[in-house]
């Protein structure tokens, strides 16, 4: 019974060292100061450290500007773009201008309407890769990506943090706790073979 004891115990205390290593990732959320040392949750201490390297690995590895302008300028984007402009001027030559000039539509034919909007669409397809281009640089300076994501994660409540790392870490945190209590037990074994080798 005493052996048996001595393992479970061993197991009990590897899970819950473990247990407590796992809490202290995200409690105490607010500093507490007791005698010489202050307990401070490692998340909730670091955040702002988590978002400046957050912000950083966003705007340099996941969602760059460069990203979006190679994706807004590739031949796909480019090519939806042109025809939702090209639906805008038909729209336009066929419906609003009659109906805007009743009298100048009358001189300005159906060919003649077809030539101003591929005259304008050939313009279109030429600058609308160089256009997109400057739009996403100008976009990318003013919204600062890796500042934006650094100064959302900064001003997450310790709670939200704690729920968003909960949510993609638990079944790895529970992992750690259970490797805990197996450690434990083992170490409980190799101290029950020692004290029946060496009585």
């Amino acid at each position: 019974m005493r052996y048996i004891l001595l393992v479970l115990i061993s197991g009990l205390i590897g899970w819950f060292t473990n247990y407590i290593a796992v809490l202290m990732l995200f409690k105490p959320r607010k500093p507490i100061k007791i005698l010489f040392f202050t307990l401070h949750g490692i998340f909730p201490k670091r955040q702002a450290l988590i978002a400046e390297k957050i912000g950083k690995m966003v705007s340099s590895e996941l969602l760059s500007v460069t990203d979006i302008q190679e994706k807004m300028s590739s031949p796909g984007t480019t090519n939806k773009i042109s025809q939702k402009i090209e639906t805008k001027i038909d729209q336009y030559l066929n419906v609003v201008f009659p109906s805007k000039y009743p009298v100048m539509s009358i001189f300005i034919g159906n060919g003649m309407r077809t030539k101003i909007k591929n005259e304008v669409m050939q313009e279109v397809n030429h600058l609308a890769p160089q256009v997109i281009h400057e739009m996403v640089s100008d976009i990318g300076q003013s919204l600062n990506i890796e500042e934006t994501i650094k100064e959302k994660v900064k001003l997450l409540s310790s709670e939200k943090l704690e729920k968003i790392l909960n949510d993609i870490l638990k079944n790895e945190f529970t992992f750690i706790e259970w490797i805990g209590g197996i450690l434990g037990l083992m170490i409980g074994l190799i101290q029950v073979l020692i004290l029946i080798l060496f009585p």
